[in-house]
């Protein structure tokens, strides 16, 4: 199972889920915690072969997909037997939130979707081709900081790209391979997603200078209006929850506040 960390609140029995990123950890959380434990029970999760769980090797033998890895999540719920949790994620961790909320509607309170990924744009294409081209030959570090400086290429995003590139040092090569062949079963998901439409609040949080996944978030949302909401943070890149932790922080609790 999946390794996780409970922070709890005697007086809520209300629920809270983070989904970090493909190359984090539950760390890229810790500007979050201390202010959504005041009103709920905050669950953070490491995603197969990151933070501490990258040592369960034997736990995880079926292929990597997007729904055994949105299954990794839903085995630490049941574990726990929460019922029902709002989800926050970030980046690829936004995948696999709204690949539960499609298999498990039910179990989904509300989806915040931080640097959501709903469309690869030509640039986003490119990179991928790249990597599927030098996986195998270049050490895959130098391929994750590349793909950081195109994703996150300003001043400003430094922290965020910094606090990646080292969490992606912790992970197995072979895990960044098991990883990076997702990308193949990516653009069809991608197009269900932005064809189908949930009815479960989703907030998607995206940074004003994320100009990867931005717009094609502003056309789902604009779409999707009956269950979705856009906020926008400005003066900030793809890894909002980083970057802008205060303004993430209180756009978040007050939609989540909004939902019950």
């Amino acid at each position: 199972m999946l390794n996780y960390t409970i922070y709890e609140n005697q007086n809520s029995t209300k629920w809270v889920t983070f989904v970090h990123g493909a190359g984090g950890s539950s760390s890229i959380w810790f500007k979050q915690v201390r202010d959504f434990q005041k009103r709920y029970n905050v669950l953070l999760l490491d995603l197969r072969g990151h933070g501490n769980s990258k040592s369960l090797k034997t736990a995880f033998k079926q292929k990597y997909t997007f729904s055994a890895l949105a299954n990794d999540i839903l085995e630490v719920l049941d574990f726990l037997k929460i019922e029902k949790s709002h989800f926050v994620g970030i980046s690829l961790g936004t995948i696999l939130i709204r690949q539960l909320a499609e298999m498990y509607p039910h179990r989904a309170e509300s989806m915040i979707l931080g640097g959501a990924i709903l469309k690869m744009n030509f640039r986003s294409q490119i990179l991928m081709r790249l990597g599927n081209t030098f996986k195998y030959v270049l050490p895959y570090l130098v391929l994750y900081r590349f793909f950081a400086f195109v994703i996150m290429p300003k001043k400003n995003h430094k922290q965020s790209r910094i606090l990646f590139i080292n969490e992606a040092k912790k992970l197995y090569h072979k895990e960044f391979l098991k990883w990076f062949k997702l990308t193949a079963e990516i653009n069809p998901i991608l197009k269900w997603f932005r064809q189908s439409e949930l009815n479960i609040p989703t907030l998607y949080v995206m940074g004003e200078e994320d100009y990867m996944f931005l717009p094609s978030v502003r056309k789902v949302v604009d779409s999707h209006y009956k269950s979705s909401k856009l906020f926008v943070v400005a003066n900030c890149g793809h890894v909002v929850n980083v970057e802008q932790p205060n303004v993430f922080n209180d756009a978040v609790l007050s939609f989540m506040y909004e939902t019950k």
